[in-house]
């Protein structure tokens, strides 16, 4: 079996103090390294400086924007219970969501949150996921009343690898600057790296779009295949609008701002669908055949996000760059600095 295709062949040993607990402020200071690979080019940098390294492209933003998605409640026997929201299952018979819960649950069972917030357990599923009703005052709540509730009495749904409770600064600081479409259960990370003022200077000498990617949990999910190429991919909603459309369709350079991005793009260009569910799997066996430039955070060793950029560049040169990064001390993940692919 080829190198590029087994597992344990992305993995890297990261140390812990390099993962970011926290953003950087201002967010122009975050690092950013840039790899050129028309000469094999690397530099270091800041964000701050980002407008006047790119060539000629479109830039493509996700505006997902994420929810509380975490709440913690009790059963009826009294013992607690934190539940994880990741996303509406459609065309069931009435409203109902599929969920990560912490706890024994079994069928049937109700469990109580703020608010007068109801969950029924109605079947759990094979992956240990849940499938749940959620009720207030006994009305059933479809995904919009669900949300709007959410937002009251729910957290912001920090990665696992960061090990600490939410706070109020995450509610501005993990999400993008112009999130708008309520859905996501993670950030699109590397639009969190820009400022109102850093759009209206890129707006300057770049054409902006937006499209829309609800991150779902999935991201997080480890790949178990030795065979990356046997991994089921998550699937995700997924939108781009007419205009954004047309520039994937023209020859126009395209820089995609993150993974979410790149994998709605490349979706497009393969099946030109504008919306629907997302599962394109991005490996160096099945690289990017339209976006031509990477913006992107550094990710978890093994993880289907570093296969994604190693597509762009190749495993072993991915690598070769993470190295790099772990030296000159980048911070890493979700809060972490960034790395650009020209």
């Amino acid at each position: 079996m080829k190198q590029d295709l087994i597992l344990s062949s992305y993995d890297y040993h990261l140390p812990q103090e390099l993962i970011a607990n926290y953003p950087i402020i201002p967010k122009e200071n975050a690092k950013l390294l840039v790899y050129e690979r028309k000469n094999q080019k690397i530099f270091h940098t800041n964000f701050a400086n980002l407008k006047e390294i790119l060539p000629d492209c479109a830039i493509f933003f996700n505006d997902t924007k994420v929810i509380k998605a975490r709440i913690y409640g009790k059963k009826l026997s009294g013992g607690k219970i934190e539940l994880f929201l990741h996303q509406p299952l459609l065309n069931s018979k009435k409203p109902s969501f599929i969920v990560q819960i912490k706890g024994r649950v079994k069928i049937n069972e109700i469990l109580h949150f703020e608010k007068n917030l109801i969950a029924e357990v109605i079947q759990i599923l094979e992956d240990g996921m849940r499938q749940v009703c959620f009720y207030q005052n006994d009305k059933i709540l479809n995904t919009n009343e669900l949300y709007e509730l959410l937002d009251k009495i729910g957290h912001i749904p920090l990665p696992p690898y960061i090990k600490r409770a939410d706070n109020t600064d995450d509610i501005k600081d993990y999400q993008s600057i112009f999130a708008k479409n309520l859905g996501a259960v993670a950030a699109p990370t590397a639009s969190l790296h820009f400022s109102e003022d850093m759009i209206c200077d890129l707006k300057k000498k770049h054409e902006i779009y937006h499209l829309t990617l609800h991150v779902g949990a999935g991201t997080f999910k480890n790949v178990e295949c030795e065979n990356i190429q046997e991994h089921k991919m998550h699937s995700e909603f997924f939108n781009i609008p007419k205009k954004a459309c047309d520039i994937i369709n023209s020859k126009k350079p395209i820089l995609g701002i993150g993974t979410t991005v790149t994998r709605s793009i490349e979706y497009y260009a393969r099946t030109h669908k504008e919306n629907g569910f997302c599962d394109l799997f991005l490996h160096p066996n099945n690289p990017p055949i339209r976006q031509n430039y990477l913006l992107t955070n550094f990710h978890l060793p093994k993880s289907t996000l570093i296969m994604l950029v190693s597509s762009f560049i190749g495993r072993e040169q991915c690598l070769k760059l993470y190295e790099l990064a772990i030296k000159e001390k980048y911070r890493f993940y979700s809060y972490g600095d960034a790395m650009l692919i020209l």
